[in-house]
């Protein structure tokens, strides 16, 4: 049985004609609050930095049509929205029209603690189904998110009787410059995905300037050749009406070849310059003079703005036919105008224009607003207000999708007690990456461990088997909403890998795109609370590689989407790879990087206590998404008992000081060996020296700044890990820090306890070689090593 009603497809009143002029004033509604909501933060609430909160009017604006008849017509209970980030304002106005937006915080739009002026999951709450902000990114999204569904659904992970929703973006047409939207599209045409729509806001004007003229054209033609459905919705009744008329042709094709700067130039205008236009080239056309002369110039200007996007009937019936014709992805262009009905609508520079005082008191008296009434719901409409709130009550996207809201979650999955450490037969070697790759397909034979390997899901930018994912992807099988055959399988030919795709598959393939990557991963670690089914998905890429998805990875974290990033190889230790393939900036990257714990291991039994932790941590309400940088560089592994809380919490002492020890030399990852060698040769002159061993710089930074923060609030502080681990050195002890990445990653240890540290580290980028080459020339070796520990105690 579903958990929710199915919605009717109509709301049914006393007439559609009624209904209509319902909706009619509801639009209206919006664009009043939407415009005040803006204007009381910038002109009506104190300033006390005098700087402009901004807003975006016009941008509300011009998507307020398309919001009502959706939101108030179209969607269900179960479909997923990303609205266009410049209309936050309608966004909170729908949702206060609706009961679940407080009138308070309405005039409380970007002030500390108010909600936010892009809509947020995380700061402005469950109503908030894709954050946006990051322009184009949650245009996107919503494409791996109906992706995400289908896998949940057919795996039979979500909540029974959940029905499929839709994923619709409310796009700006400048969003489309972006190019992670293409990327997307093209990820999504190989996956088939379904039950997405985009509805464009074409309103022709961008930050800077009017989007070039036949934009439309091209942008038809590549949702066309990416297999997706094109409504194109250009004039609204009014426009159509006069077309039909004698003489509507000649001004159909006046309009249609009217250069996007002209036609906004003479909307901002008004009626008078729309007529001088018209007249000097259709004149003399008598059927087009009776269509235009008996009109006053506000009748004509309402008239040749009559766009479709403005139009809810016209964008209602579409959205209507859409929905009966199926699953097959659609993209609405809705021509707008940008801030319509309001005074600047159409002007180039409207972008973040704000009203003035006197044109926003002009604006409250045509909407018949009286001064002190400016929240009140229904204020200034002519309808009754009993007759508005049970429209409001009995629209489908009001049903509640669950009793526990929009926003839904599932049971943790259990994770085993430990996980085995990968055995390294005796003179052998092991890297981080491939013991990932053990660890991950021990997992996926299941047994104890079934619960947690059915709810893994992987993905990789086309580095699936140079990522070490080959074996769990043999085991487990490629994700595809269709059955495909193994073609070289079938044919009995050798391949390490079996690459069979079906729908119980748990590996999604992607291109060679890591913003798809991030987004995917976004899309993955929201299936609990988007889908009520909870998936633990494992991303991976090159290090170096993460720069390229970078955008898409901070925007997955904002959403606090909960995955496990792997990236590999990282640093120089790809050597003969060259400069291009090295990555010396992540350690940075993942210190700085909120709602995401960075590690990187240096031997598997840290790895296996990280892999673990990562899959529990990833679960919890106070969790977040884990990043693990590995190598692809072999190492002895040592046979020893590790304390997972000080692996976890960012190091621990492979050879503790003594107490009172003038140095230490603190590694990180694969440089383990020069380390340790270099500590050896240390000690036999210094031998109350200590190694430390850094898993996470994140996290010591991480527990060292909390730490301090609270001691300034009071005594009673409990030391950091950081604190306590360097608490037996000498208050004026150095430290030589090491690792394959910058410098400043473990630059700031000194600031701990007033200690002095010697950090090396890669600041430039690399060249082709191989380790011992590359590790001398960027002192990273022992010898370097040594010299760092020389200078340190020569106070130099």
């Amino acid at each position: 049985m579903d958990i929710t009603p199915e919605p009717q497809a109509l709301l049914q009143t006393e007439s559609p004609a009624r209904r209509l002029a319902l909706l009619k004033a509801l639009e209206r509604k919006l664009l009043w609050l939407s415009a005040w909501t803006i204007h009381h933060a910038n002109h009506i609430r104190p300033n006390r930095d005098g700087l402009k909160v901004g807003g975006h009017q016009a941008s509300s604006a011009s998507c307020v049509s398309i919001m009502a008849a959706l939101y108030f017509g179209i969607l269900r209970p179960q479909d997923r929205v990303a609205v266009k980030p410049h209309a936050g304002p309608v966004f909170h106005a729908v949702n206060y029209l609706l009961g679940r937006q407080q009138r308070e915080k309405l005039a409380t739009l970007r002030q500390f603690g108010g909600i936010q002026p892009y809509p947020s999951r995380v700061k402005d709450g469950a109503e908030v189904d894709f954050s946006t902000g990051s322009v184009g990114l949650g245009v996107a999204m919503t494409s791996f998110a109906s992706l995400v569904q289908d896998y949940v659904h057919l795996h039979k992970l979500g909540r029974e009787g959940m029905p499929r929703g839709r994923h619709v973006a409310i796009v700006g047409d400048a969003e489309l410059d972006e190019g992670n939207i293409y990327e997307a599209l093209l990820e999504g045409w190989k996956h088939d995905v379904r039950d997405v729509w985009w509805v464009v806001d074409y309103n022709r004007q961008s930050l800077d300037s009017v989007v070039p003229d036949r934009l439309f054209g091209r942008i038809e033609g590549l949702f066309r050749d990416m297999g997706w459905n094109v409504v194109t919705l250009k004039y609204g009744r009014k426009l159509q009406a006069a077309f039909a008329r004698p003489g509507g042709e000649a001004l159909r094709r006046w309009i249609d070849d009217c250069p996007n700067s002209l036609y906004s130039a003479l909307t901002f205008q008004g009626g008078a310059a729309w007529r001088r236009a018209l007249l000097a080239e259709l004149g003399r056309d008598e059927g087009f003079r009776a269509i235009i002369d008996p009109l006053d110039d506000e009748e004509l200007g309402a008239l040749m703005t009559n766009l479709a996007g403005h139009d809810v009937e016209t964008l209602e019936e579409a959205f209507r036919d859409q929905d009966a014709a199926g699953d097959q992805p659609t993209c609405f262009i809705a021509y707008t105008v940008k801030g319509m009905g309001l005074p600047f609508a159409g002007h180039k520079d409207n972008h973040a224009g704000l009203m003035t005082r006197e044109q926003m008191e002009a604006f409250r008296q045509g909407m018949r607003i009286r001064p002190g009434h400016e929240w009140d719901r229904f204020e200034g409409l002519d309808l009754p207000e009993a007759e508005l709130e049970a429209f409001l009550h009995a629209v489908p996207f009001a049903s509640p999708l669950t009793p526990e809201g929009r926003s839904l979650s599932a049971p943790v999955v259990p994770v085993p007690a430990s996980l085995p450490v990968p055995r390294v037969p005796e003179g052998r070697t092991l890297s981080t990456q491939s013991a990932f790759g053990e660890l991950l397909a021990g997992i996926g034979r299941g047994g104890e461990a079934e619960a947690l390997a059915e709810r893994i899901v992987t993905t990789s930018p086309d580095v699936t088997v140079s990522t070490n994912l080959g074996p769990w992807v043999n085991r487990r099988g490629v994700f595809d909403r269709h059955l495909k055959n193994d073609v070289f399988r079938d044919a009995k030919l050798a391949s390490a890998q079996r690459w069979g795709m079906s729908p119980e598959g748990q590996h999604i393939e992607l291109g060679i795109a890591e913003q798809n990557l991030f987004l995917l991963l976004g899309a993955l670690g929201l299936a609990d609370r988007m889908h009520g089914g909870r998936l633990l998905p494992v991303g991976t890429v090159y290090d170096p590689f993460v720069n390229r998805g970078l955008d898409a990875l901070i925007y997955a974290c904002y959403q606090d989407a909960r995955f496990l990033l792997v990236s590999t190889p990282s640093g120089l230790t790809l050597a003969p790879e060259g400069g291009q393939h090295q990555s010396f900036n992540t350690p940075l990257i993942g210190m700085a990087q909120d709602r995401l714990a960075s590690y990187e291991p240096a031997h598997a039994d840290e790895l296996a206590i990280l892999l673990r932790w990562a899959f529990e941590h990833m679960q919890k309400p106070d969790g977040s998404a884990v990043w693990l940088r590995l190598s692809t560089r072999g190492l002895a592994q040592p046979e020893r008992k590790l304390d997972p809380a000080a692996v976890i919490a960012g190091g621990y002492w492979a050879v503790p000081p003594a107490p009172g020890a003038r140095i230490a030399i603190a590694y990180q990852g694969p440089v383990a060996p020069e380390a340790m060698a270099a500590f050896e040769e240390l000690r036999a002159e210094e031998p109350g020296a200590g190694l430390l061993a850094v898993t996470s710089p994140d996290r010591l930074h991480a527990g060292w700044l909390a730490s301090r923060r609270q001691a300034r609030q009071g005594p009673g502080a409990a030391p950091s890990h950081i604190e306590q681990l360097l608490a037996p050195l000498a208050p004026g002890a150095a430290i030589v820090s090491v690792l394959d990445g910058h410098p400043a990653a473990h630059g700031w240890l000194g600031a701990v306890r007033g200690q002095r540290v010697v950090p090396l580290g890669v600041d430039r980028f690399g060249q082709s070689g191989d380790i011992p080459d590359l590790y001398r020339e960027y002192a990273l070796d022992e010898s370097a090593i040594l010299d760092a520990c020389a200078q340190a105690l020569l106070g130099g």
